[in-house]
C-alpha cells in the first residue's frame, strides 16, 4: 500500500502526464505542490489543480506555484487569476500570486490590475502590483 511519502516522491519525480493528472486527485496538499512545481505536469493538470482546496496558507502556495509554473498556459492562468480572486474578495491574502500573475505577459494588464480593487488588496499590494505592472512596458 502506497504511503502519502509514496506519492509525494511519484509527484516530484514522475514524468509520464497520465500519471500525474492522478495524482492531482490526491487527497494531500503537499502532493498538489510537488506538482505544481513539476517541470512535466500538462496544463489540463494545472487546471484542475487550481480549483483545489484545503488551508488558507496551501491553497495561497498553491496559486503561487500555479502562476509560476513555466507550462501555465492563459487558460490556467485565467483560472488561476479567477481563484485568486476570489480568495482576495474573501479577505484572504494571496499576495505572492497577484505579484506572480503580474509578471505573466500571457495575461493582459487590465486582467491582473483588477486584483488590486478587491477587498483583501492592501495599499502595499497595490504598490509593488503596481510597479510589477510598470516592468511589462
Amino acid at each position: 500500500m502506497p504511503t502519502p511519502a509514496d506519492y509525494r516522491e511519484l509527484a516530484d519525480t514522475e514524468n509520464d502526464s497520465s500519471v500525474l493528472h492522478r495524482l492531482a486527485r490526491s487527497p494531500y496538499p503537499f502532493v498538489w505542490q510537488a506538482l505544481a512545481v513539476n517541470p512535466h505536469t500538462a496544463p489540463d493538470t494545472l487546471l484542475e489543480l487550481s480549483t483545489a482546496r484545503d488551508s488558507t496558507w496551501n491553497d495561497n502556495r498553491l496559486l503561487l506555484l500555479l502562476a509560476e509554473h513555466p507550462r501555465a498556459d492563459r487558460t490556467v492562468l485565467q483560472a488561476v487569476l479567477a481563484a485568486t480572486a476570489a480568495r482576495l474578495a474573501e479577505g484572504e491574502r494571496p499576495y505572492a500570486a497577484v505579484l506572480a500573475l503580474a509578471g505573466r505577459t500571457e495575461l493582459t494588464t487590465d486582467e491582473v490590475c483588477q486584483l488590486g480593487s478587491l477587498r483583501g488588496a492592501s495599499a502595499r499590494l497595490r504598490g509593488c502590483l503596481d510597479r510589477h505592472l510598470g516592468l511589462r512596458a
